[in-house]
């Protein structure tokens, strides 16, 4: 019969997952993990604290704005600026109606923009169809030459414009800047590289149905491409809206003018209004803030995916 002899001096097994001392493995990482964890809850507070500065930054000339819409013509470039106005003048936005017809201005503001914005993405996203989803000879060569355009700048081929324009008799109305603006090579662009990103195979399985190319642009990927034609329309109707040049050039008479060129009748030869100025930029901002937040969701999303596959 065998006995075991244990000797005094022997130490115990150390069971697996356990510590010579006795102490559990885990244990031993707890204080690096716990300062990984710091580290990265730094980090991100000192992103958002950046962002939130860039932010201010970004939100002081607007706040400017305000403030000065609320002033006299005579506190408005106060050095340094008065943040907080002695007595607020909020006549301002009562007298700007009746000094100018504003609201002829939004209202040409707003028609040119809508209808150029519906035009852009009409015809921006059925050429991106062609381009994306059709094949023809030369189709690639075809396209980055359009999209070439892009780097033209305007200035070039503003003058030829206005001859055509000019010759066809369409100066001094509104239908000479919705035609011009009525193609863009941006909003081609935009809408091929999503159309990119849906399968093949929808349009495939949608002509062996028998769908026309016109039946699966309208029914498949239009109702596909939701966030990237609100990208498409906000971008185009923030640009048409703010546009100063193209009116300016093209609209004479006083009726015709957008809300950019009426607050230019507050410049004049020796001085400026500027608080009448900063009013009607205020004005101006709402429909902006206003189609900007509605339609801010769709916006990022359609940025985000564009060009994904």
């Amino acid at each position: 019969m065998s006995t075991t002899v244990l000797r005094k001096d022997s130490a115990p097994a150390t069971t697996a997952g356990a510590s010579p001392s006795g102490a559990p493995a885990q244990d031993r990482t707890r204080p690096r993990g716990a300062r990984s964890r710091a580290g990265r809850v730094a980090g991100r507070a000192l992103l958002y604290a950046v962002l939130a500065v860039l932010s201010a930054a970004i939100l002081v000339p607007f706040a400017w704005m305000l403030v000065s819409s609320v002033k006299q013509d005579s506190q408005v470039f106060t050095v340094p600026i008065q943040w907080i106005p002695e007595s607020f003048h909020w006549q301002n936005f009562v007298d700007i109606w009746t000094e100018i017809p504003l609201l002829t201005y939004l209202g040409n503001s707003l028609f040119l923009s809508v209808t150029i914005t519906l035009l852009q993405v009409l015809t921006g996203s059925f050429a991106a169809y062609g381009f994306a989803k059709v094949r023809f000879p030369g189709r690639d060569a075809l396209f980055l030459a359009y999209i070439a355009t892009i780097a033209v700048p305007w200035q070039a081929y503003m003058v030829p414009q206005y001859i055509i324009m000019q010759r066809l008799g369409l100066v001094n109305t509104h239908l000479s800047l919705i035609l011009l603006q009525a193609f863009g090579a941006f909003g081609v662009f935009l809408m091929r590289q999503y159309y990119q990103s849906i399968p093949e195979e929808l349009s495939e399985a949608a002509r062996l149905d028998g769908l026309s190319e016109y039946g699966i642009w309208a029914r498949i990927m239009l109702p596909l491409s939701k966030p990237a034609l609100a990208s498409l329309a906000l971008l185009t109707f923030v640009l048409t809206w703010n546009d100063y040049m193209g009116p300016f050039i093209y609209l004479t008479d006083n009726d015709l003018w957008t809300v950019q060129l009426g607050l230019r009748s507050f410049v004049g030869v020796y001085d400026a209004r500027y608080a009448m100025i900063m009013t009607g930029s205020v004005l101006s901002v709402l429909p902006i803030a206003v189609v900007f937040l509605l339609g801010q969701r769709y916006f990022v999303q359609g940025i985000a995916t564009s060009g994904m596959k």
